[in-house]
Formats: C-alpha cells, sequence, structure tokens
C-alpha cells in the first residue's frame, strides 16, 4: 500500500492523500493573502470528497479536465459546486482568469456520483463506504478497502459530539490503518452549553450598551448553528452571505440535519440581507451573523467598515482562524486589510471555540477505540501539532504513528 501525502500535513489546509497512484481523497486549498494548493502532477482513476468546505474541495476544479470517477455525498457535491461557482464570481470581479468556466464546471459536476453516508459502493477495485463524520451536514469519513484485502480509516474532519445542527459521527468500522485529522490535539473545547451561555452573555452585554453585534461565520455550517443557537434565545438576528445559499441546500436534504424544523424556524425569525438593505446596516443593537468566517472577503468586510472604530461594538469570531487569514490577524495584532486598507480595530474583538472538530478528548478516545480494535498504525494530520499527536500515540497507546510532512510517501 503506498500512501502519497499532498496536503493538509502539519497544517490545516488543502487536505489531500493519494493512494496508490490511483485513489484521491480530498483535494483542498489553503486560504490566506495568497492561496496555497495541494502538491500536483497526478491523474487519479477515483475522487473520494470528504466534504463541502474550500481546505477539502476547493482545488478540485484543478481536476475538471481529467476522467476520474468521483465520489461525494448529496449535499457535499450541491456545497462543491456552490463554492466553484463562487470562486468563479470572485475571478470575474478581480479580474483573474478563471481556470475554467460553468460549462467546465456543469459537465465536472454531471459526473460526479452521488452517494448517500452508509451505502457501500466500488471503484476501480476499491470498495469504499462513507460514514457520517458529524462535521457539516454531508461530511463523511471514508473507509476503503483496498485490492490485497488492507482497509484503511480517512477520517476527513470528525466531530463525534452533538451539536445543535448535526448529531455526532457514525461508530467506525475496524481498521489496518486510521488517518486521522488533528486540528484540536492538546486543546479541549469548552462544553456547549457553557460556551453558548458565555457567547449570548456577552453579545447581550454589547446590545445593552447600543452596541452592534457582527458574527463571522462559516457559510457552510456555523451560520446555521449560530442562528438555531440565537433563535433558542429569542435573539433575532440579520443574516447575510453564502449561508443563505447553503441553507436553501440544506433544506433539501433533512436526513442530513437533527432538528430540521429548529433549522427553518431559526431561518424564519432571522430578517434576511443582501444587497442594497446592507447599506442600512449595522443599526444599535443589531446582531448580524454573516461570512465569511476568517474575515477574508464577503459581506462582513462591508459591515466591519462600518463599525471598526466603534468601541460600543463587537466582534465575535466563532471558530478557528487559520494564519495568514484577517481573522487571526485581528486576534493576534488588532488589524485587518479591507479594500486594500490596513484598519485597526477599535471594537472589541472575542473568539469562541463553536468548532465542529473533535477536541483532544474525543481525538484521543477515536484512537484508543480504533488501535482496541486492532488498528497497526495511526496517521495524524490536518493540524498544527500532528507530530506531537504521533508521539502521544506511540508513548500512551504503543503503536505505530507517523505524521508526514507535505510531499511525504509512505510504503506499508
Amino acid at each position: 500500500m503506498k500512501l502519497d501525502f499532498r496536503g493538509g500535513c502539519r497544517e490545516v489546509g488543502r487536505s489531500s492523500v493519494y493512494l496508490n497512484d490511483e485513489i484521491l481523497i480530498d483535494y483542498g486549498m489553503k486560504p490566506g493573502e495568497i492561496a496555497q494548493y495541494p502538491l500536483n502532477n497526478l491523474h487519479p482513476k477515483s475522487v473520494l470528497v470528504t466534504h463541502g468546505h474550500l481546505d477539502h474541495c476547493g482545488a478540485l476544479t484543478n481536476l475538471i479536465h481529467d476522467n476520474s470517477e468521483i465520489f461525494m455525498t448529496p449535499p457535499t457535491a450541491d456545497f462543491t459546486e456552490m463554492l466553484a461557482e463562487d470562486t468563479l464570481k470572485i475571478a470575474e470581479n478581480e479580474n483573474i482568469p478563471p481556470a475554467y468556466n460553468l460549462e467546465d464546471l456543469k459537465y465536472f459536476m454531471n459526473r460526479t456520483n452521488k452517494v448517500d453516508t452508509g451505502m457501500e459502493f466500488s471503484t476501480n477495485g476499491y470498495k469504499v463506504h462513507f460514514y457520517d463524520a458529524g462535521h457539516i451536514p454531508g461530511s463523511s469519513s471514508v473507509y476503503i478497502e483496498t485490492k490485497e484485502g488492507e482497509s484503511i480509516c480517512y477520517t476527513g474532519d470528525v466531530n463525534t459530539i452533538d451539536t445543535r445542527l448535526l448529531y455526532g459521527a457514525d461508530v467506525f468500522p475496524d481498521a489496518d490503518t486510521l488517518i486521522i485529522e488533528s486540528t484540536y490535539f492538546g486543546e479541549d473545547h469548552t462544553p456547549r452549553k457553557k460556551l453558548e451561555s458565555e457567547f449570548i452573555e456577552s453579545l447581550k452585554s454589547t446590545i445593552d450598551i447600543g452596541g452592534s453585534v457582527i458574527i463571522p461565520a462559516f457559510a457552510i455550517g456555523r451560520t446555521h448553528e449560530i442562528l438555531m443557537m440565537l433563535d433558542s434565545y429569542g435573539i433575532n438576528a440579520h443574516v447575510d452571505g453564502m449561508g443563505l445559499d447553503a441553507y436553501s441546500i440544506m433544506k433539501k436534504y433533512p436526513d442530513y440535519i437533527k432538528n430540521i424544523k429548529h433549522l427553518k424556524k431559526a431561518f424564519r425569525d432571522a430578517s434576511v440581507v443582501k444587497g442594497k438593505k446592507r447599506e442600512k446596516l449595522p443599526r444599535d443593537s443589531s446582531v448580524i451573523v454573516t461570512t465569511a468566517g476568517m474575515l477574508n472577503g464577503g459581506p462582513v468586510l462591508q459591515y466591519l467598515d462600518k463599525v471598526y472604530k466603534d468601541p460600543k461594538s463587537k466582534i465575535m469570531l466563532t471558530g478557528y482562524q487559520v494564519e495568514g487569514t484577517n481573522g487571526r490577524s485581528a486576534i493576534e495584532n488588532g488589524f485587518i486589510e479591507n479594500k486594500g486598507i490596513r484598519q485597526k480595530l477599535q471594537t472589541e474583538i472575542e473568539q469562541y471555540d463553536f468548532s465542529a472538530h473533535c477536541g483532544d478528548r474525543e481525538l484521543k478516545q477515536l484512537v484508543k477505540d480504533f488501535c482496541d480494535r486492532g488498528t497497526e498504525r495511526v496517521i495524524t494530520m490536518h493540524g498544527d501539532n500532528s507530530e506531537g499527536f504521533a508521539r502521544w500515540i506511540v508513548d500512551k497507546i504503543g503503536v505505530e504513528a507517523y505524521a508526514p510532512s507535505n510531499g511525504d510517501i509512505y510504503k506499508f
């Protein structure tokens, strides 16, 4: 068995693993001032996509002219197409020559096989099974049996804890090799109930003094969980950005949502903002949930342009901020880049860990469960401290563990 690690190693972003020069698992991009992509020069026979976040699917369009068999869950296929169309719009607005056009994209998506979680299928001699990863709607962990009978479980981004939007991940089968994310190795998440209480208390304190609250949120998943939370506390928010398009997709797949009725109610109770309506916001005591979650592009920059000098207002980040993004700069330096202008934030800025990933405790338990059932080796990736996780596995569990760098190839 040959595993070729093309991206997402010892970093968060541009995840990609190439199995036996035949099966490609994920092909994402790493956002930042200059986007980064996986190592290329590959022509896979099959492509398996775990979920519709850019760091896992954002470079798929580089494969648009290949004749690979492509497999995703139905929601992941729709989210991938939505993000690819948005990439074309950005290229047009910034006068960047696109690598593909809408016709190319439609051809690519028409070749995509949509497979529900829980269904086994075959591709080029490999047996594959998608398991619900509990990360965003339609997200999957991939279980593969090779032609030689070896078994691999690639978790992708995984969350074993229930949230308002989703149930936690499925129970996975035994596997000879486990490839696991390590985003939050060494860091436990605040329990959801406590986190929500702290978030709402801070939000209300800003509203009470007449400030506005800007809540940057990822378009797929985070926007929707935040709106459901706000709705449950009786807070009517404004919602803007690509999260609205993602909601339209989610409504098509109610079986992938924990409580579709609550999700629909949250959006009915929110005020949808588009186009010229943005000019009227924010007003005093406004709550605005909008993309982008890392402050890189999207409507959030228009809102920040209006409030960044207002010390009464607040920015409430809701997740991980990748190095090189505006969100990371805002936290560490108090600055963002907005339309080519460096802006010093006088608003309060807070970060909350509404993560859709396993925390340290859950990651370690997941590895222990696999190894107790006979897993022979564990490979850690998608994290800033993948090496530390691999060392922990060797020291505490006594199983072979590796933390590859991008470009590393392993043969077992």
